[in-house]
This record gives structure tokens, sequence and C-alpha cells, in this order.
């Protein structure tokens, strides 16, 4: 029996990078996968037929985290299809980096309403479809709210606030059996990080100068610490920050 047979997961923004190497991982273990994503739909409908291609099962679910609305939708429609939600990753997410002369209250909002926001909406959501049972929350996080890079105000704020919140929705939420732990990622190569001109930056040199493993990272050294997050082998475990970025803090 797979580690997460009969388990349905939902993923928030799961069309591509780190959030789409979970979801395929997450199905590859056994569990029914709901694919979020904001704005990517050919993106998401990729990773939907590649997992069902596998013998998975999963749905695709637009929805914007930041909206209540949506993520009333979001749970609806993962309730309909799979009766229920076991785990919840909250890897939606995103970043600009910029000087403090460059930060504006858009930029601020924007990213405050993704990142922290929306992984509260989302963790209220699932708290109502766990149900008496329980259940498992995994943030994303960042090695940012440690290393602290020049430039990156805003989004390591964002990061930092995630690092409290896991803590606090730890102590919250474990007497309901909810489980709460954060994967902080260092530098992974995905689509955003080409996008955004971290690939190949100087950015990434002295990160695989710095880093003790010597590279960046890819989806799939982040996608197994979310199964095990996910399954009952880290049944003790709850308000947890794993480091994994090839030892970069």
């Amino acid at each position: 029996m797979k580690k997460l047979e009969n388990k349905v997961a939902v993923v928030t923004g799961a069309s591509k990078g780190i959030g789409a190497g979970i979801a395929k991982s997450l199905a590859e273990a056994g569990a029914a996968v709901v694919v979020n994503y904001a704005s990517a739909k050919d993106g998401a409908d990729k990773v939907v037929a590649e997992i069902i291609s596998n013998g998975g099962r999963a749905i695709a679910v637009q929805g914007d985290v930041s909206k209540t609305a949506d993520i009333t939708r979001l749970f609806a429609e993962t309730n309909k299809a799979f009766g229920g939600v076991d785990i919840l990753v909250n890897n939606a997410g995103i970043y600009k980096f910029g000087a403090i002369e460059e930060i504006t209250e858009e930029e601020f909002h924007r990213q405050f309403n993704t990142n922290v926001l929306g992984l509260l909406l989302a963790t209220q959501g699932a708290v109502s479809s766990f149900g008496t049972k329980g259940g498992s929350v995994i943030n994303i996080g960042s090695v940012v709210s440690r290393i602290t890079p020049p430039g990156s105000a805003i989004y390591t704020a964002t990061k930092g606030a995630v690092d409290a919140i896991t803590q606090v929705l730890s102590k919250e939420l474990g007497p309901k059996g909810i489980r709460v732990n954060s994967i902080n990622p260092g530098i992974v190569e995905t689509e955003g990080t080409h996008t955004a001109g971290i690939i190949g930056s100087d950015f990434q040199t002295n990160a695989e100068q710095t880093a003790p493993l010597g590279r960046i990272g890819q989806p799939n050294d982040i996608a197994p610490v979310a199964v095990f997050l996910a399954s009952d082998e880290s049944g003790w475990l709850t308000g947890e920050t794993i480091l994994a970025g090839g030892g970069m803090r």
C-alpha cells in the first residue's frame, strides 16, 4: 500500500515549478490531488494529465488564494470530486526583488496578498474540510528568511511571516489533530527563477559557491520532503521548519 493511499491533497500554485513537482509526487505516493492554479490553466492541465497517465487521480481548479470566494470554491470542488481533504500544501507564492527605493504600496500588497493572506485563507478552508480526522498543512517558506539577501525586503518579510504563522498554527491547530510544518527551499531551478533572471545570475553563482552541497535545487529535491510531511511517517512532527537548501542558511 502506498503511503498516501486514500488521502486527498490540495496543492496551491501547482501548475509549474515546485508546486507541480509536489503535486506529482503526492499522486505517485497514492493521494488524489487537486492542482490549484491562478492563471496558468495549460500548465495545470498538463500536470493533471501526467498524473492521470501514470494511474493517479487529479483535477485542476482555478482560484486566486487571496480571494475568500475562490478558496470557498476550491474546497467545494475538492469535496465534490474526492469527498474531503487530508493534506494542504500552501505553495502559491510570488516574488519580485528590488532596492528599498523601488518599493511601492502596490508591490507590497501584491506579494503579501498571495504569500501571507493566501496561505491563511487556504488554511482556513482546509481546516473546515479536514473535519474531526485532522490533517497535514505544509507551508512553503524560503531560506531567504534566514539569509536575508539585499533587495528582498518585501519577499523576505512575507517568508518571515510564513515561519511565524507555521509556529502559531501548529499550536492552535494541534488539539484538532492538524499538523502544520514548513519547507524552506533554497534557490530552485523553475520557470519562475528563469523568468526572474535568477538562473544564470551572480546570485546563483554565489549560492552555488556558498552552499555546502555546491548546487542549486530542483523541484524533485523538495517534493519528497513534502510527501514525508504529508504522510503518517511524520506524525510526531508539527511546528517544524525544514531547510531544504543544500545546506544554505
